[in-house]
């Protein structure tokens, strides 16, 4: 088809052609009137959006969540710190303990003599006991470095010793 025959057709097809092109322009007016209320209504929810409830915009809101995660952070990073202090002053403290009651004599009534184990999480400590007789009462306090002693212990200060070492603290 050359150029005269576009003008022919276009010449006798005139009214079909205003037709289509006045529908075409009718659908995008359409389209724009939807567009535009749709972009209205998006307008509204960002407005809402942005200002928040008590007036303050979104990226106020943002920076003070920002601030507040960070002043929990610095709070967090200070109480990691104390605890690591305190499991360290834990380490050496006195945490098992054991103590038992026995009778040091067969002819003493009661239980007046005891041993006592104290150790820290390392087997560190001391045990101390006291023997009661009929004229006279010894105490012995015994140092305990990783569960031995460098003294002799009698039976019931190993025992406690052992119920001692054998408790978490």
């Amino acid at each position: 088809m050359d150029i005269r025959g576009i003008v022919k057709f276009m010449t006798d097809n005139a009214p079909f052609i205003l037709l289509a092109i006045g529908i075409i322009v009718f659908v995008l007016l359409v389209m724009v009137i939807n567009l535009t209320l749709e972009l209205s209504k998006m307008r509204a929810r960002y407005k809402k959006i942005m200002t928040g409830v008590e007036g303050t915009n979104l990226e106020q809101m943002l920076l003070k969540q920002v601030d507040d995660t960070r002043r929990v952070e610095d709070e967090n990073r200070k109480l990691q710190d104390e605890n690591r202090r305190i499991d360290e002053l834990l380490q050496t403290a006195l945490t098992r303990i054991s103590v038992m009651r026995f009778c040091a004599f067969e002819d003493m009534g009661s239980d007046l003599s005891y041993a006592v184990a104290m150790l820290d999480s390392h087997n560190n400590g001391l045990v101390f006991s006291s023997i009661f007789g009929r004229e006279d009462s010894r105490s012995y306090v015994k140092p305990i470095d990783d569960g031995r002693s460098s003294y002799t212990l009698t039976k019931e200060e190993e025992k406690v010793l052992k119920e001692a070492m054998a408790k978490r603290p």
